[in-house]
């Protein structure tokens, strides 16, 4: 397994790199201090199957790196890191394609389960931001009632997503193929308008939609 974390301070990065240790036998943690070193990195080792990467950068902000990570290397789920705890980020970061995000306060635990999930192709999303999404919608947050609307099994698997599930979990669940989740996900993308399953989970959220947890 090989983990690129990018963070200005060299005592985040080390803390990261002792705390990723633990996710399996073998992992190797590239370190990167700003966007110029990371995207280098990135290029070099195609191999990837993570990228951790911090808000506050000296030479770009997390969110444009997010973004340009995602046109390079959109096959690589990338955790957003950040110190700060606002839900505001949160719902940025996701909805720019981050696949999880979590703070630099959290306990070791969390911070390892949040990126098992991810590797296993689930989207985290911490408390606070889950607590926010349980509220009510928004007036005009609605999608147009001019769209076909889901069918139940999409709305069934779209409250999956919104669980952070991944489409391994939701197939075990509905007790489906991987490949039907795929279908139905794909289906939800195009519902929404969006490129990836972290920004429907937005959209659907501020759209009223629910997790199949809190149903």
């Amino acid at each position: 397994m090989k983990i690129l974390v990018i963070d200005d301070h060299a005592l985040i990065r080390e803390g990261l790199r002792q705390v990723l240790k633990d996710l399996a036998e073998k992992v190797e943690v590239l370190q990167a201090g700003n966007c110029v070193q990371a995207f280098a990195l990135a290029q070099i080792h195609a191999d990837l199957d993570l990228i951790v990467l911090d808000y506050h950068l000296p030479d770009l902000s997390g969110l444009d790196a997010l973004n340009l990570f995602g046109e390079r290397h959109p096959e690589i789920p990338i955790v957003f890191l950040s110190g700060a705890a606002s839900t505001q980020l949160m719902r940025e970061a996701l909805e720019s394609g981050a696949a999880g995000f979590i703070t630099k306060s959290s306990q070791t635990d969390a911070i390892l389960d949040a990126i098992r999930h991810v590797l296993e192709g689930g989207v985290y999303m911490p408390a606070e931001l889950r607590v926010e999404m349980a509220l009510p919608a928004k007036a005009g947050a609605q999608v147009p009632v001019t769209k076909t609307p889901l069918t139940r099994r999409q709305e069934l698997v779209l409250g999956c997503l919104l669980d952070g599930m991944s489409n391994k979990e939701i197939s075990d669940i509905l007790n489906v193929s991987e490949e039907t989740i795929k279908t139905h996900v794909t289906a939800i993308l195009r519902y929404f308008e969006v490129q990836n399953r972290t920004q429907a989970v937005v959209a659907a959220a501020r759209a009223g939609y629910r997790s199949a947890i809190s149903k």
